[in-house]
């Protein structure tokens, strides 16, 4: 269910989350030439986002020392920064300070919007720094098939073999924000986009937004917004099933339920609830299992082999190379 907005009287700090290359942009585009202000200094259109990001330079600044101090990235599919520490209390004050700080600048508009790709696994710490700068908070969460964002990714990284993604990481990516984004924002005012009911009615998809959110989207620049979403902007389309390269139903639970969402029908949290604490567990045990065989390796590599072969030939000499030895 979404949550009421405490106050009308106060600015409201709306931010997207979501999977990059599920319509995070778009989404934040459309919001914006709807009456949102977006912050000063965007991270501007490349050659793998023509149209444009619109996300804050500052944000990505933020949100990737925090992940670094955290031991992770943009790319990190574990969920290390999410269990529990207590040790960090005071080093995620010190990150809601920068926010806040951060937030201070934005422009003096009733309605905000804020978007940057990592947000999403930091988001409590945006939200806790917003209501502290004297903003209401409320969130959209963008949904697209798996298929579409693998499809998305691997256009993307054409332009940028180094960064080429496998099918099964970019799953894990598209589960782990997924989840995250759904889970960071219960209890706030939040609506779900699916990218490709925007591009199908960008109207309709906004007047649910305000509606769900009692904000004012009304200020509209339609032939700005007919403009920028064009039949192109789509370049995979999926309604195939769901892959599944994890031996489970984790992608299809997670992606039908949040359709579901997009689509104001009924869904059930303790799905999503079910998924997440299972990924949690085999990947918290997969990641040490995986750190343990990298030490071995490494061991086996350029210590253990060499020692090995030393060592068995000459208990193969002290039992004079009879019986088993022989």
């Amino acid at each position: 269910m979404t949550a009421i907005r405490p106050s009308a009287q106060k600015p409201v700090a709306l931010f997207v989350l979501g999977f990059g290359r599920s319509g995070t942009s778009a989404l934040t585009r459309v919001l914006s030439l709807s009456g949102a202000a977006l912050p000063a200094g965007l991270l501007g259109a490349t050659g793998a986002n023509p149209r444009g990001y619109w996300e804050p330079r500052a944000a990505i600044h933020i949100n990737q020392a925090i992940l670094h101090r955290h031991g992770s990235s943009g790319y990190d599919v574990t969920l290390r920064m999410h269990e529990v520490d207590a040790s960090d209390a005071k080093e995620n004050a010190a990150d809601i300070a920068k926010i806040q700080a951060y937030l201070t600048t934005l422009p003096p508009a009733p309605l905000v919007v804020i978007k940057e790709v990592k947000l999403t696994p930091v988001s409590g710490l945006w939200f806790e720094a917003a209501r502290r700068a004297g903003f209401d908070i409320a969130s959209v969460i963008a949904v697209r098939h798996p298929q579409e964002v693998i499809g998305s990714l691997a256009k993307r990284t054409r332009r940028q073999p180094y960064l080429q993604a496998s099918p099964e990481l970019a799953c894990a990516g598209w589960l782990k924000y997924t989840l995250l984004a759904e889970r960071n924002s219960r209890g706030v005012p939040r609506v779900f986009v699916d990218y490709a009911n925007l591009l199908e009615d960008w109207r309709r998809e906004v007047k649910r937004v305000s509606e769900a959110l009692d904000i004012d989207l009304s200020i509209r620049d339609e032939s700005a917004i007919d403009g920028f979403l064009t039949p192109a902007l789509r370049h995979h389309r999926h309604g195939g099933p769901v892959p599944e390269p994890f031996g489970t139903d984790w992608m299809s639970v997670v992606y039908e339920a949040l359709r579901a969402a997009a689509r104001d029908e009924p869904w059930n949290e303790s799905a999503l609830d079910r998924v997440f604490e299972a990924y949690r567990a085999s990947e918290r045990g997969f990641r040490t299992a995986l750190k343990d065989s990298q030490r071995y390796l490494n061991l086996d590599r350029f210590l253990l082999a060499p020692l090995v072969k030393l060592a068995l030939e000459g208990l193969a000499m002290v039992h004079r190379r009879r019986g088993t030895w022989a």
